[in-house]
């Protein structure tokens, strides 16, 4: 197992506290006065999925999670669940919405992802950078508009609804960063 210090932790991390395993969800870096710094995390416990908040000072170390990582395709979604397939073994298992957590706004089917697991549990995945999604919906461009000037809402296949520029209409393919959420380009 390896240590991070408190204040390299990130969005998304699996870091292991005791025994039980949380997902860090967000983060805050606070300096307060002349005071010394601390870190606000909130976390999700992996196992039941509840959420807590906690302090922890910057020089904390916390134990990171040693995952495992598989090569798997996105197949399709099933109420909460979103099933995957293994690519060499073709095995098939299903992870529940609440561990991808933000993740399900850029799964398309027949995505190859990586799927990170500990131990034999599956706990949630590894996005490339940017995916290419159509866009679902959207108000209809406006002849003559500048590329950089307006920005209007779009709804992609997945749900996730991003700003992009008016020249952009429903049907188009968009790529987006899996970071930010935000638009980047037509793909």
């Amino acid at each position: 197992m390896s240590s991070i210090q408190a204040t390299r932790l990130k969005k998304g991390m699996l870091v292991k506290m005791g025994e039980d395993l949380f997902r860090v969800l967000d983060l805050q870096h606070v300096t307060p006065g002349n005071l010394r710094g601390l870190v606000r995390v909130k976390f999700r416990y992996i196992r039941n999925g509840t959420l807590s908040d906690q302090k922890l000072r910057s020089e904390d170390s916390i134990e990171r999670a040693t995952l495992d990582e598989r090569e798997m395709q996105y197949l399709y979604k099933d109420g909460d669940s979103f099933h995957f397939m293994d690519t060499s073994t073709f095995e098939q298992l299903h992870i529940n919405a609440e561990a991808l957590g933000e993740s399900v706004n850029y799964l398309v089917p027949d995505a190859t992802i990586t799927v990170e697991f500990y131990g034999s549990e599956p706990v949630g995945i590894e996005l490339p950078q940017t995916v290419d999604l159509k866009v679902a919906d959207t108000v209809p461009g406006i002849k003559g508009a500048t590329a950089s000037a307006q920005v209007k809402p779009a709804r992609l296949e997945t749900g996730l609804v991003v700003n992009v520029p008016s020249f952009v209409n429903t049907g188009d393919v968009i790529r987006v960063s899996t970071d930010t959420g935000e638009y980047l380009s037509r793909a």
